[in-house]
């Protein structure tokens, strides 16, 4: 009878926290495409405005910031659609977008830029062990 009582409360526990989770999420998003909305204005305003020039660097940077921010927009879709649950996959492709985005910022060192090409590669050896049909859930 005890024990029927412990996992009603644990049951309870984990209803709630999925509730704190999912709110918070929902939060997230909303915070996240508001900042999309922010940095495709920038990029418009990058490419369109007579007043600054643009560099490439600057266009190239914003457009993977712009991938950074739907690619957390599509993991937080997925989890829902998912049944409250992260793939895998997608944190690899934001990890490979971010490591992207460091190579383009910051080039100036060699060996970082080199450093940083191995770990893209281990990501997506990452990603291909991950999408093996073993592993893979969807």
């Amino acid at each position: 009878m005890n024990s029927m009582r412990n996992m009603r409360h644990a049951s309870n526990i984990a209803w709630v926290l999925q509730w704190v989770l999912n709110i918070g999420l929902i939060a997230l998003a909303i915070v996240l495409v508001f900042f999309l909305a922010k940095e495709t204005y920038t990029m418009a305003s990058l490419m369109f405005s007579g007043q600054k020039e643009a560099t490439a660097y600057e266009l190239l940077e914003g457009i993977v910031i712009y991938f950074l921010y739907f690619e957390f927009i599509a993991l937080i879709t997925k989890y829902f659609l998912s049944g409250y649950h992260f793939p895998l996959r997608y944190f690899i492709y934001i990890g490979i977008t971010a490591i992207i985005r460091l190579i383009i910022v910051d080039h100036s060192d060699p060996m970082t830029t080199l450093l940083h090409a191995g770990a893209i590669l281990v990501l997506v050896i990452a990603l291909f062990i991950a999408n093996t049909e073993r592993l893979k859930r969807e």
